[in-house]
């Protein structure tokens, strides 16, 4: 049980999977490609001693595996996993602490503990240039709070057990912000500090924020989990962490007693100012776009304060092993939580958000001469209205039979569904309506449209392992790689206007309708390099299912419309970036060559062998 960072870093190190890197790193891109180097060879976690022109230490990719992340939590694990399976009234375990005594205790001790305002975190009085100001990616508009715990409470109801814990990223500095005086949060007026804000803005009133960063391992999980009502996230956090949240408060801001950092200021009414580029989790930058601005107050650090950090880009990421281990934490609250549903997977090297898959019950079949999605499709639309799961454009959804599913052997449940779906009936358009705010394929901002794929029933074709000669031969659309079976990609010239793709796609669909019918190929991809889509399957979901607006880029060959339902025989979706998508993350050549030094024989990574 850790009382604070540092005693965990101590703790990995001594047990191996913690990596000091005594030379000095530029905090300008060389920190972010040494992690990300790390990060992908499974490697341990990182702590930078010498940033330059910080005196601060940082860490990183201390979550960057779930090996890791389950060790550092190994003494409160068993105790978090009982209070999270009574998600359906978690304070239970208070109120009746003989039913449920082991949960009951632990809940208890976990409640947050008010203590003197002269402790570790506000020992020391410092400014915003004094942090390790790290930039990730080239383009990004400053530097940015990767793993803040953005803390605020509720205007109309205040009091610790009223308050919200989310994690908002924060710019720090570049664009008009100004150095030391203002910072920047990145958030929607639905998420819990939104809340808080439209309170303080009917009482004519700022929102004092308070940004932690640092502390126990456990508060900035905390931060990231979906909790049950009746659960805080401050009482998670001493839950998970084995040792009650202490916090005080100076100036009226709550202060976290076992922070590395915090960051206190005010948001007031209507004060936005623009914020990032941010390279973001489906691989490309997200826009400047105006957010809240928040009037810093004062900055503390406690004495030998570590600033911990991650890496956000293509996945996987750090934030990957992040999932996971909330995954396990919940374990099956998405069956609680949507009668019906078996398992959603929302796939990561697609971004999350853009594509899940799903595996639901079908009841209502017995009643029917045929098979066919039925009860799916009531499961898809509660799937499509819960929480971050309403993000998604794609949904791929089917139910068990005779063979047991998984939606995580993506290769075999896309084949599973490819192999039964009726494209005359199986496909369902969500037309304007919301997606992600950080995905660019839309319409406009948070603008966009949805599909869901739902297949039931007996098997209806085999599908091929080789190119159809249909798809061969397309003048203007080559070459023809198979991705999978049952789905290839096929290059053509680069996306002009959706006028233009409109006429692209007609000739198209046209020309494969001509060479007979492609029974054995639903699903063909239209892109700007087939080679590199079907490379891997991480290449083809993340190009495909961020790159393209289901009820835009989604055309068929033979396709019409049945009474108002669109049907074809094949799909054919349009995977090539459009003109006004963000652009994707590419690191810098010239940093990727300088940071070799680090893992040259001798150096601080020099065992580590990442660079074969």
């Amino acid at each position: 049980m850790y009382r604070n960072l540092e005693d965990c870093l101590i703790d990995l190190e001594k047990h191996g999977h913690l990596v000091r890197i005594q030379e000095e790193v530029d905090p300008y891109l060389e920190m972010a490609a040494i992690h990300m180097k790390v990060y992908e060879a499974g490697g341990p976690a990182l702590l930078f001693e010498r940033v330059k022109g910080s005196k601060f230490r940082a860490v990183s990719n201390l979550f960057g595996t779930i090996e890791r992340s389950k060790f550092i939590f190994r003494h409160t694990w068993a105790a978090v996993q009982s209070v999270m399976a009574l998600r359906g009234d978690p304070i239970q375990a208070l109120k009746n602490p003989f039913k449920h005594v082991s949960t009951g205790l632990s809940a208890w001790k976990a409640l947050p503990l008010k203590k003197s305002a002269s402790q570790p975190a506000a020992a020391q009085e410092i400014q915003i240039s004094d942090l390790p100001l790290i930039q990730h990616w080239p383009m990004d508009g400053g530097a940015f709070i990767t793993l803040p715990q953005v803390y605020t409470e509720d205007p109309a109801k205040p009091g610790i057990m009223n308050s919200n814990l989310g994690m908002y990223r924060v710019q720090l500095s570049g664009n008009e912000y100004e150095l030391n005086q203002e910072i920047g949060l990145h958030y929607q007026i639905h998420r819990g500090i939104g809340v808080h804000q439209d309170q303080a803005n009917k009482q004519g009133m700022p929102l004092k924020v308070s940004c932690f960063v640092g502390g126990p391992p456990a508060h900035t999980l905390s931060a990231v989990m979906p909790l049950p009502e009746g659960l805080s996230e401050l009482t998670f956090a001493g839950l998970l962490a084995g040792r009650r949240f202490r916090y005080s408060y100076i100036d009226g801001f709550c202060i976290s007693n076992d922070a590395d950092f915090v960051i206190t200021g005010e948001i007031h009414a209507g004060e936005t100012k623009p914020e990032g580029p941010f390279g973001d989790h489906l691989g490309y930058y997200s826009l400047t776009h105006p957010f809240p601005l928040m009037r810093v107050h004062k900055v503390y650090a406690k004495p030998n304060a570590i600033w911990p950090f991650t890496v956000v880009g293509r996945p996987p990421q750090e934030d990957t092993a992040f999932g996971e281990l909330i995954h396990e934490l919940t374990g099956d609250a998405i069956k609680q939580e949507i009668p019906g549903v078996k398992e959603v997977h929302a796939v990561d090297a697609a971004g999350v958000h853009p594509l899940l898959f799903a595996i639901g019950s079908e009841r209502y079949t017995p009643y029917q001469q045929v098979k066919q999605p039925t009860e799916m499709l009531t499961i898809a639309n509660r799937i499509l209205g819960t929480g971050q799961l309403s993000l998604a454009k794609y949904l791929f959804i089917t139910a068990e039979e005779q063979q047991p599913l998984s939606t995580h052997h993506e290769v075999d449940f896309l084949a599973y569904i490819l192999e039964r779906i009726d494209l005359r009936r199986d496909l369902h358009f969500y037309t304007n309506t919301t997606i992600d705010t950080l995905d660019y394929s839309g319409t406009g901002l948070n603008s966009g449209s949805k599909v869901v794929f739902a297949a039931y029933g007996d098997k209806k074709r085999e599908l091929c392992i080789e190119v159809p000669d249909a798809l061969k031969a397309l003048r203007g659309f080559e070459p023809a790689c198979l991705v999978m079976p049952g789905i290839v990609a096929i290059q053509g010239p680069a996306f002009t206007s959706y006028a233009q793709a409109q006429l692209e796609l007609q000739g198209l669909c046209e020309a494969i309708q001509a060479k007979g019918s492609m029974p054995s190929c639903p699903m063909v991809i239209l892109c700007d390099d087939s080679p590199f889509i079907s490379a891997t399957m991480k290449n083809f979901f993340w190009a495909t299912f961020t790159r393209s607006n289901p009820s835009h880029d989604i055309y068929g060959v033979n396709s019409r419309y049945e009474s108002k339902h669109w049907a074809c025989d094949n799909v054919v979706i349009d995977a090539r970036i459009k003109p006004h998508q963000a652009p994707p993350l590419i690191p810098d050549p010239t940093v990727e060559k300088n940071i070799e030094r680090l893992f040259a024989k001798g150096a601080s990574l020099g065992g580590l062998k990442l660079l074969g």
